[in-house]
């Protein structure tokens, strides 16, 4: 069978580092409260006129180069995003156009933090039904745009990023030994929207409007959800938790990604951290930090890697990858 397999990955960050003292000085927190609460110490914010697709372009290119690849190679891009440059069109359609990307086709997916999951298995699908051979999967974020900076609720998680992989037709047996993506869980559940939500829209307000979020409420159905999707993922793959050699979750809470881990039972040392230095990069989250560990060497061939994130809608949904 046709296996989507990881050829290269690559990310891209702004240049300006926020740290938590940067919030303590305009509002009633401080980085001890900050630290404790969501183990941030800091994250990365664009700059003025730096838009989504300028840091989804940066990570694509870097993606392309470790991949050994050029944007003629790729025939399609899927890129997942919550702060799009326009309202139409799509995001990804400005970075096959900034890519000198010809032919091919380009589209953008909002599932928010778990846009990247389901990103994934949208090419992967495109993948398999041989509408493409190589896709370039995206994940980027400008949520300082869409930011209230006098709610301390919100204001401090969130940071800016991009992170990309390229999938790649391969073919496989079709068991859990291939390598590629093995498995996909995607859930939503729209009777939750108030709890995490922008509360504007074209078709509502008129304007882009700000994040608002019940955080203990999310906080409830992150740690449950979480495991549970994760756990669909793995036993799609005809795998278990004992299976697993590294978790990539979404970076938005150490609590949240610790509890996680121990309820699936997947040892700690084994989960890539990277929300000390990113913060809450929505569906940048999980490529930024798959690209980050990938560049340190942590990944090794035939590792069992699942990914899972949840946002508002809710939607919530995992992955498994053999790398």
């Amino acid at each position: 069978m046709v296996r989507s397999v990881a050829r290269g990955c690559g990310h891209y960050l702004p240049a300006r580092v926020v740290e938590n003292a940067e919030f303590a000085a305009t509002l009633d927190t401080s980085d001890e409260w900050i630290r404790t609460r969501t183990g941030i110490e800091r994250r990365r914010f664009a700059a003025e006129g730096e838009k989504t697709s300028d840091l989804a372009t940066a990570a694509a290119r870097a993606a392309l180069e470790n991949a050994g690849l050029e944007a003629a190679d790729i025939d399609a891009i899927v890129l997942a995003t919550a702060t799009p440059d326009q309202t139409f069109p799509s995001t990804a359609t400005r970075v096959q156009a900034a890519l000198g990307m010809r032919g091919g086709f380009a589209f953008d997916v909002q599932a928010v933090c778990a846009g990247f999951v389901y990103a994934l298995a949208q090419a992967d699908a495109i993948i398999r039904i041989g509408q493409a051979r190589r896709v370039l999967v995206i994940g980027a974020e400008v949520f300082s745009r869409i930011l209230d900076f006098s709610d301390r609720g919100t204001c401090v998680l969130f940071g800016d990023g991009a992170g990309a992989i390229v999938l790649e037709a391969a073919e496989g047996a079709g068991g859990p030994g291939d390598r590629g993506l093995l498995a996909t869980d995607l859930r939503s559940d729209g009777r939750y929207n108030g709890i995490l939500y922008v509360d504007g829209g074209p078709a509502t307000t008129g304007a882009a409007g700000v994040v608002r979020m019940a955080g203990q409420e999310v906080f409830k159905h992150a740690v449950v959800k979480l495991a549970e999707t994760g756990a669909a993922a793995l036993a799609r793959a005809g795998l278990g938790p004992a299976d697993v050699d590294w978790l990539v979750p979404h970076q938005a809470n150490l609590r949240i990604m610790t509890m996680t881990a121990q309820k699936l039972g997947v040892p700690l040392e084994r989960v890539v951290v990277t929300v000390q230095d990113h913060g809450n990069t929505s569906a940048a989250s999980i490529p930024l930090a798959l690209s980050t560990a990938a560049a340190a060497g942590r990944f090794r061939p035939g590792d069992v890697i699942l990914m899972e994130a949840i946002g508002g809608g809710l939607a919530w949904g995992a992955a498994v990858l053999r790398w």
